[in-house]
């Protein structure tokens, strides 16, 4: 059997049907379902991204194990379909076309789901078997996140937990053949101890087995950082650099914007992955939910502005929680979402048309 045969074997195709039943059709107006692009049916989707005009391919990785296993709160798993209702339903128009995303699917996690399931209602709950299945998601988005970006599309993946920027990096890194750099937007640095993998270390994963070059961490909290980390950071300030939030909206010794040029700085000579973390924001339905945060605001423009040069290779926006949210409004994580998506194409529009 070719690898091309398996080479999209985890994935759950999106099709144009599913994408009509959550497209709402109005008169007189084009919804981005209108125009966005599905692989069509018995066409290899490696072959169909190679050709198609689309340039951003949406990948959805709708689990909550690397949360679990970290002590997280479920939910994380619900933001993908949220997103799609959302993205669906964006006006097309001269400022953003729904034309230029294919949706690709998601990764088929049942199985893993089911397990972790399983493991979390025994008695006996075995965390080593939860870091197991966590790895063998990592080695499913490496494999898929390289493939997308070997046809030279830009993926823009939801998750989930903060566990698959390890995938994220490491398949960018693949299909580059070399490391790369990443920035990530979050409360917390995500770069804590090689202990098995969960939503906590996959940049320490990443780095420690040569995926990850350079790391820039935007706005983690004081109360969230553990000295240990802390302390290693230390130690690695040529490679890994952070500022806080603190910094920035408390004492106010540093400036947002002074901040945002001197992380692009310190990553923009390599392609870098952009990463956002739904915990960073105050509000938001996340599994580890805040009061004090940047606002909504803040978010789009960190997007906009790493998105706005030709070595952003990819947007991860991860660890919101729909289904933690009020139910009357649990639609409001995907619409929020949607914003970072769009905003994150115009950047890389401008850019391409510039």
């Amino acid at each position: 059997m070719t690898s091309k045969k398996n080479e999209m074997e985890k994935l759950i195709p999106f099709t144009a049907s599913d994408l009509s039943k959550i497209t709402n059709f109005r008169s007189g107006e084009i919804k981005f379902g209108e125009k966005i692009l599905t692989v069509p049916k018995n066409q290899d989707p490696i072959e169909f991204l190679k050709t198609c005009e689309a340039t951003f391919v949406l990948f959805g990785i709708p689990e909550d194990i690397g949360v679990r296993a970290n002590y997280g709160r479920s939910g994380t798993q619900s933001a993908w379909e949220n997103t799609l209702k959302s993205i669906a339903n964006v006006q097309h128009n001269r400022f953003c076309k729904g034309s230029s995303i294919v949706i690709l699917g998601q990764l088929d996690v049942e199985k893993e789901m089911k397990e972790a399931e399983a493991l979390l209602n025994s008695e006996t709950e075995d965390r080593k078997k939860l870091n197991h299945l966590v790895t063998s998601i990592d080695k499913d988005v490496a494999h898929i996140i390289s493939s997308i970006v070997k046809t030279g599309k830009i993926p823009i993946i939801i998750g989930g937990g903060h566990n698959n920027s390890y995938g994220n990096i490491k398949g960018t890194a693949l299909a580059k053949g070399k490391a790369i750099n990443a920035i990530n937007f979050d409360a917390h640095t995500d770069f804590r101890m090689l202990e098995g993998r969960h939503s906590g270390n996959g940049f320490s994963y990443a780095y420690e087995e040569g995926f990850l070059k350079k790391y820039f961490i935007f706005g983690i909290h004081h109360n969230y950082t553990p000295k240990s980390v802390l302390d290693q950071l230390k130690t690695l300030k040529e490679r890994v650099a952070y500022n806080t939030y603190e910094s920035m909206k408390v004492k106010m010794t540093k400036n947002f914007n002074s901040e945002m040029q001197l992380a692009f700085d310190f990553i923009k000579n390599d392609p870098y992955g952009i990463e956002l973390d739904l915990d960073a924001l105050p509000n938001i339905a996340s599994s580890a939910m805040t009061l004090s945060g940047f606002s909504v605001e803040e978010a789009r423009q960190f997007i906009y502005f790493f998105g706005k040069h030709q070595n952003a290779t990819y947007l991860h926006i991860c660890e919101g929680a729909p289904s933690l949210d009020h139910e009357k409004n649990n639609h409001l994580i995907g619409k929020l979402i949607a914003y970072f998506i769009t905003d994150f194409i115009k950047a890389k529009n401008e850019i391409m048309e510039g």
